[in-house]
């Protein structure tokens, strides 16, 4: 990604339905941190719109981003003001227990090594801390949106947590979301298949952009009480470290 791509995903990730979602899906199991001094680690944290749902969450928070490309960490610092390193998720510029949460939203399916980026996460949680983790799912959904984002692997959700049931963590919430809009997607990536494709990740019309918001805080509210959603366009997976 170039300059201008950062630059473009920085303001979607501003005022897109999606992003709004994802990051207080994100938040979810970061909940029992709420007024405390914890340190949180956003593990691919492209251009910092996460970090800055954090902080605007709990301003007790210690926060910091480590991303691979230059560019989105330049962009993270100039939103966040936090300390953002550049590094890979699979080799983490941090020492060992290091922190009380680890997000990572919508980075493991572009990871080349999904096991190694795990054991890092394990490595720089304290024991007892908390791993949230987005990404997309089912492989059979692979579409040009994958082939323009850079895509290496969809997840099924009993895939991934076995992975962190190997690595030393015990799932909290194990779930699918994106699920009320996830028929509209099948549609648009697998049936009609646009002429000259381009990333869904854009802005919509307010009509859209207010309907499909209003379907995803639904579908927060449930996972909220910890209702496990069956299927869905993403992977959402809570987890705590225990050894």
């Amino acid at each position: 990604m170039q300059f201008e791509d950062y630059r473009d995903l920085a303001a979607v990730e501003d005022s897109m339905w999606y992003f709004h979602a994802l990051h207080q899906r994100m938040l979810l199991p970061l909940q029992p941190l709420i007024g405390r001094q914890a340190t949180i680690l956003d593990a691919g944290c492209g251009t910092g719109g996460l970090i800055r749902a954090m902080r605007s969450r709990e301003p007790l928070w210690s926060v910091s981003g480590v991303d691979v490309s230059p560019i989105a960490c330049d962009f993270a610092r100039q939103r966040t003001h936090v300390p953002i390193l550049q590094g890979s998720v699979e080799a983490l510029p941090f020492e060992d227990a290091q922190f009380d949460a680890v997000t990572n939203a919508d980075v493991i399916y572009m990871v080349r090594e999904p096991e190694q980026a795990i054991r890092e996460w394990a490595r720089v949680l304290r024991p007892g801390g908390t791993l949230a983790i987005n990404t997309a799912a089912y492989q059979w959904m692979w579409s040009y949106h994958d082939d323009l984002i850079g895509t290496r692997h969809r997840f099924r959700r009993s895939e991934l947590a076995g992975l962190l049931r190997r690595h030393g963590f015990e799932i909290t919430l194990c779930s699918y979301a994106v699920l009320l809009v996830f028929p509209l997607i099948v549609a648009r990536r697998k049936l009609f298949v646009p002429a000259n494709p381009c990333s869904d990740v854009k802005p919509y019309p307010a009509l859209i952009e207010s309907l499909f918001g209003s379907l995803a805080s639904l579908e927060n509210g449930l996972l909220r009480r910890g209702i496990a959603l069956p299927s869905g366009n993403s992977v959402f997976i809570a987890a705590r470290r225990i050894t």
